[in-house]
């Protein structure tokens, strides 16, 4: 039998072949379901039995198909990794399959992930370990339960077959979807190669597929970067207020359509501390969480570049200025909601970065913190809730002081209690994925024991409404969980 995928031949195939390099993938040995997104299948208008029953469909999400027609297509682009330039980079273990049409018009990449090497792997074996491949599935489908723009996952597939990181570990290929993978590197790569005359076809790709409007400016390329640098500022600002880390914000890591993308060394803040860095690799601290708003601007510094051939150097650096207080508007919006606010007043950045300062004294949980906010009084003096002051240890005098003004400024603006803590918990989710629960489900995996990952699929898609068959996922982390160490290995 067939596979019954519907994939259209690759659209970014359609671009120069500079753009990319035809590659044969490495088929897995025996390879098995870690898991299926029904959900994402549903979305994207696909039948889930039409696609997860078909054992030809198993092998070719493997990467173990016979014959691939078109052959899989890995990209070229390069990068700042750490602030380094580094001039080749590409698609070393990701191809892209084709593409898909949903039934409400949408567009789908779909590239599969671990599926042998490619010509930019390097001197790496072109393969994912089924500890990244889990973690990867489950951020972006929390990122996607968050309301943060991301990439997507379809499905995991699994092998017995050996890889070698820092010890042996079985291999998986990842489907992720996206309307898009193209990033500032493969900006960077014609750019920095001298092929100018490419920029142009790049964009125009863009542009075409996911930017019409930027066709009516009178500078298409400037309101393409324009679009860009606002989705990257709202991106960011939506990490910040849910206390995401990404690990690895290099150029090549970051997307042109202002999605999440390249799930490696993420965390979510447990404890909060504002210099938190959740990839060990980071040992200067340059992707710390309170870091992230900096680089990403930086990034885009390194995209806009890349766009002189096509926009003046005036217009790229007034747009670049523009970004921190694009970020800032953003941040303060989300933060207000998070707090209950319904109206903007001045002081409010100081109201919110005074908060952090009493979190960051006693190292209090994030997450944790803005659910149980949420059912703070508005009278002066009224005692605050146990579990709160819990979170503090106790109450401190920076807390108690920010306290009294948070309450000021509810009953400022006549907020009613219950009405605010519906929308305050609308908005601050109860579960997060925490890198102990992602440990838990991936010792599981590794005995074969794939029901967690479900699990924490079910309760990620909703993570605002409280459950009782996920009560446990909703509780502090425990101590062990400080240990946990996550590198760019994977």
């Amino acid at each position: 039998m067939p596979h019954t995928l519907p994939l259209n031949p690759p659209a970014f195939a359609r671009l120069p072949e500079a753009f990319y390099s035809r590659v044969r993938t490495e088929p897995l040995g025996e390879p098995y379901w870690v898991a299926q997104n029904h959900v994402l299948a549903g979305e994207m208008g696909l039948r889930p039995s039409e696609i997860f029953d078909n054992p030809d469909n198993l092998l070719y999400l493997a990467g173990s198909a016979k014959q691939y027609d078109p052959a899989p297509i890995a990209t070229v682009y390069s990068g700042h990794q750490f602030g380094v330039y580094v001039r080749q980079l590409g698609d070393g273990r990701a191809v892209l399959i084709g593409d898909s049409v949903g039934s409400d018009g949408l567009r789908w990449e779909w590239q599969l992930k671990g599926a042998g090497k490619t010509p930019y792997s390097r001197f790496a074996d072109g393969r994912a370990v089924l500890r990244s491949s889990i973690r990867e599935y489950l951020c972006s489908e929390a990122m996607h339960g968050l309301g943060i723009p991301t990439t997507r996952v379809l499905a995991i597939t699994g092998s017995n077959d050996a890889v070698y990181r820092e010890e042996a570990e079985t291999s998986a290929v990842v489907t992720r979807i996206a309307p898009s993978f193209i990033r500032f590197g493969h900006f960077e790569y014609m750019y920095h190669t001298g092929q100018h005359h490419n920029l142009p076809v790049l964009a125009d790709f863009l542009i075409d597929r996911h930017f019409p409007e930027c066709r009516e400016a009178e500078n298409p390329y400037l309101a393409f970067f324009q679009t860009v640098s606002r989705r990257t500022a709202e991106l960011v600002a939506a990490w910040q207020s849910v206390g995401f880390c990404h690990g690895v914000l290099n150029t090549d890591n970051m997307s042109a359509l202002g999605l999440t993308i390249d799930y490696g060394p993420f965390g979510f803040l447990d404890a909060y501390d504002r210099r938190h860095v959740c990839n060990h690799s980071d040992t200067g601290g340059r992707y710390a969480y309170n870091e992230q708003p900096y680089v990403v601007h930086w990034n885009l510094s390194r995209f806009a570049s890349c766009l002189l051939p096509l926009v003046s150097q005036d217009d790229l650096v007034a747009e670049l200025e523009r970004f921190p207080d694009i970020f800032q508007t953003a941040y303060l919006q989300k933060m207000r909601a998070k707090l209950g606010l319904q109206t903007q007043e001045k002081g409010d950045d100081e109201l919110v970065a005074d908060m952090f300062t009493a979190l960051q004294s006693r190292k209090v949980d994030f997450t944790m913190f803005f659910r149980y906010l949420s059912e703070v009084g508005n009278v002066h003096g009224e005692p605050l809730p146990e579990k709160l002051l819990a979170l503090f240890n106790g109450p401190t005098e920076a807390f108690t002081a920010w306290i009294g003004r948070y309450r000021g400024r509810l009953r400022a603006e006549n907020s009613n209690p219950a009405e605010r803590a519906e929308r305050m918990n609308a908005v601050n989710p109860l579960y997060v994925l925490r890198n102990y629960l992602l440990e838990q489900a991936i010792q599981l995996a590794k005995s074969g024991d794939f029901r967690e990952i479900d699990r924490l699929h079910r309760c990620m898609r909703n993570p605002f409404v409280e459950r009782k068959e996920f009560a446990d996922f909703a509780e502090l982390p425990p101590q062990w969980a400080e240990g946990i160490c996550v590198s760019c290995s994977s």
